[in-house]
């Protein structure tokens, strides 16, 4: 399906119901999602996992534009596209988090609820980069900025994914992952689109455009939708003190944080029951 001028491939589970839109981060893929489309379709949700922009098979967008505001106007496109009404929810996963919380709060009258995981409400995260520890796990995004990343990262097939998803959530055997989220990226091109989203984020004057700035600001607003944040107690990659920290800044009635004692960074596929 088309949206904002971009080809989105998607799997999709359950025929009727309301929309559940499920977003994942990086290094990810929509396939990752394959434990929790069934049990939203049991649940009675039309649920949806779109390929975010730049992530094979979706679309490349022809003009560079990887700013977490673009894909939060595409997940609203997504929502037209695909008959949304206002019983639809949102589900994301780490840079699926940003986007679903920026999708809730610029559009509120199109989703009922909000579900997100791994990484917290934006002023949790400022909070938590003014540690050493959270700077210590996050040095990636850092390296990220440094024109070598593509060629580093590219390494013996992808092997810096392996290591990553080895230290973010410690124990899961994640084999029938990791080919699937490597076909998304070993394009150069893909690779490329899915660093932008860091450089963006750092770099946002040499990153970003002016066109989805509206969409960028909404990801610091802090949505009026009943919303529950999910966050791994062995999380290698946002530490769980940053959970806690999001919970006094999560004020909307029926929202709150749950620490999953179980779960690393990959909540979706390690404990996928949770998410419904």
């Amino acid at each position: 399906m088309n949206v904002n001028d971009i080809d989105v491939a998607y799997l999709a589970c359950g025929e009727d119901g309301p929309l559940a839109l499920c977003l994942h981060g990086f290094p990810d893929c929509a396939w990752t999602w394959r434990h929790l489309l069934p049990e939203l379709a049991d649940a009675g949700f039309r649920a949806v996992a779109p390929w975010l922009r730049g992530y094979a098979p979706t679309d490349l967008d022809a003009q560079g534009r990887y700013q977490n505001g673009a894909s939060v106007a595409d997940a609203i496109a997504l929502h037209d596209v695909l008959g949304g009404d206002s019983s639809a929810v949102l589900i994301g996963h780490d840079w699926g988090a940003r986007i679903a919380t920026g999708a809730a709060v610029f559009a509120p009258e199109r989703w009922s609820k909000l579900v997100t995981a791994a990484v917290p409400p934006s002023g949790a995260v400022a909070q938590g980069f003014l540690t050493y520890r959270q700077l210590k796990r996050s040095w990636y995004m850092f390296f990220f900025q440094n024109p070598l990343a593509e060629f580093v990262v590219s390494m013996n097939d992808l092997e810096f994914i392996d290591r990553l998803w080895g230290e973010w959530s410690p124990g899961y055997d994640a084999s029938e992952d990791l080919p699937r989220v490597k076909d998304s990226l070993r394009d150069p091109a893909n690779l490329a689109a899915a660093l932008e989203y860091y450089r963006a984020t750092l770099n946002p004057a040499e990153h970003t455009v002016p066109e989805f700035q509206p969409q960028e600001d909404a990801i610091g607003g802090n949505p009026q939708q009943p919303h529950l944040y999910l966050h791994g107690e062995r999380d290698g990659c946002m530490g769980v003190e940053i959970a806690h920290m999001a919970a006094s800044l999560m004020t909307t009635p029926g929202s709150f944080v749950e620490i999953i004692e179980t779960g690393g960074h990959f909540l979706h596929l390690e404990e996928p029951k949770f998410l419904t």
